[in-house]
């Protein structure tokens, strides 16, 4: 693996148990049936999208990171390849559960 490479998955690695420390207080919530987890919509649906889609986003980041440094791009192409995924995993989640989202507001009106 390329230098640069190295340096993401070592920040891919230190953040993804942040991502599952999120999931398994998720995990808590819900088995517990604490109040305020289940009672509120918005956090129920906040907290299972960002979870779900930034766990399964960080872990394809760390796959594609080997064939990136095998592929025959230009520096910048392997720059925008090497980041996009992990970049993915932090703006994807939101749009489909944020407040002012068509989504959530559909979904709370149902």
């Amino acid at each position: 693996m390329s230098r640069e490479s190295q340096m993401l998955a070592g920040i891919l690695l230190v953040t993804i148990p942040t991502v599952m420390y999120g999931g398994l207080t998720l995990l808590n919530a819900l088995t517990r049936n604490l109040p305020g987890y289940n009672d509120n919509p918005l956090r129920h649906d906040l907290w299972r999208a960002g979870h779900a889609h930034a766990g399964v986003y960080l872990i394809l980041s760390l796959v594609m990171l080997r064939y990136v440094d095998e592929a025959m791009l230009s520096p910048l192409w392997k720059w925008i390849a090497r980041t996009g995924v992990p970049i993915a995993s932090i703006l994807i989640p939101p749009p489909s559960s944020c407040p002012w989202s068509p989504q959530t507001r559909r979904s709370r009106m149902a």
